[in-house]
């Protein structure tokens, strides 16, 4: 790919209300885009990143706050950068800030994360895309502290892992056997071959899915979705279509896996290629709304806004989610915030004829 540009700046302009045509020209797209090829799809992505991205401070202010300074390694592109980063910014923000500076295109790049090295005894580990970067301490007693901006895969334990064996573990035979296990529902069978060194995190060729996000739209998955997480899936690695785990629980209204997934350490915060959070999906597919009061309690952030600058609360309306918009305004959603149209959650109740949730705003 040709080296990236840098994120349009948006002039923040008071708009009037757009007609409902081109309002509903501009509502949230479904995920019907499995015609997509894999070239398209990456393209799409890296759009979206350097769309979303943070804007970079201006260097001297970098040098004004208290910034951290850390080496990212990226071996599968034999690159090294020293890059400044705001320890306060979540792990997404970091990421996608080495995102916007490559040169040189990732495949299936939002499956690549931070890793943090062994170090001092402590095991190697990826970090959680949606903890905050302070949250990981970086040794200084060897100078600039260093990161790897690599794939995510499972992290071994064992120092004396056999990588010829694991390679032959991972034959295509193997990796289907593996997914009919979990449709199967036969977790000790799952179990055995994990036990073996297997990485759960790798997309099944026909449907996209990871193990994970497949589990995650089963029925009675509870006990594969922990198998598998003891396992070394991570629970932020997203399928073909750019979701992760959560995003797939809440779209089959899987509430009781939706639930086992936050208990195991998920955020309710995790982004899709699309940088939506599973509580807006909640919001979309609608239903009932005990996922969405279930991420709200988790502490979902109530912010997100899709390229567009539909809010959760534009959805809901758009879609007569009468509950799950009451939901919403207990926890704090701006009922006056505007999408990109200039348009607010009422405009978008007259636009739909959603009487219902017009009475909630008023």
């Amino acid at each position: 790919m040709a080296e990236m540009l840098n994120p349009p700046v948006l002039l923040n302009m008071s708009r009037s209300p757009t007609s409902s045509e081109d309002e509903m020209a501009q509502s949230f797209s479904d995920y019907s885009d499995d015609c997509a090829s894999d070239s398209s799809r990456e393209e799409t992505i890296y759009e979206t990143i350097r769309a979303t991205a943070e804007p970079a401070r201006n260097h001297m202010d970098d040098i004004h706050i208290n910034s951290l300074v850390i080496r990212i390694l990226i071996p599968d592109l034999q690159q090294t950068k020293c890059m400044r980063f705001n320890p306060d910014a979540t792990v997404w923000v970091a990421k996608q800030r080495i995102l916007c500076t490559l040169n040189q295109t990732l495949k299936d790049v939002l499956n690549y994360g931070l890793f943090q090295p062994a170090n001092n005894g402590r095991d190697g580990k990826f970090l959680d895309e949606e903890r905050l970067l302070r949250e990981y301490p970086q040794p200084i007693s060897k100078g600039v502290p260093c990161l790897e901006f690599r794939y995510k895969s499972r992290v071994y334990r064992q120092s004396n892992v056999d990588e010829k064996q694991i390679a032959k573990l991972h034959s295509k035979a193997n990796l289907r056997k593996f997914m009919d296990f979990i449709q199967h529902n036969q977790a000790d069978k799952v179990a055995k071959l994990l036990e073996r060194g297997f990485d759960p995190n790798y997309h099944n060729g026909d449907t996209g899915e990871s193990p994970l996000t497949f589990s995650a739209q089963l029925d009675n998955a509870v006990e594969m979705i922990k198998v598998l997480r003891n396992g070394g899936a991570h629970l932020d690695f997203r399928a073909k279509d750019g979701m992760t785990a959560l995003h797939k629980a809440v779209r089959s209204k899987n509430q009781i896996v939706l639930m086992a997934l936050l208990e195991l350490g998920a955020s309710p915060d995790y982004k899709d290629s699309r940088g939506l959070t599973p509580l807006y999906h909640s919001v979309v597919v609608g239903g009932d709304p005990a996922c969405c009061e279930l991420l709200l309690n988790q502490h979902a952030s109530v912010c997100c806004q899709d390229e567009n600058g539909w809010h959760e609360v534009h959805q809901a309306c758009r879609h007569g989610h009468v509950q799950h918009l009451e939901h919403l305004l207990f926890y704090g959603a701006d009922m006056s915030a505007q999408n990109a149209s200039g348009n607010t959650a009422l405009h978008i109740c007259a636009l739909y004829n959603q009487d219902n949730c017009a009475r909630v705003l008023l």
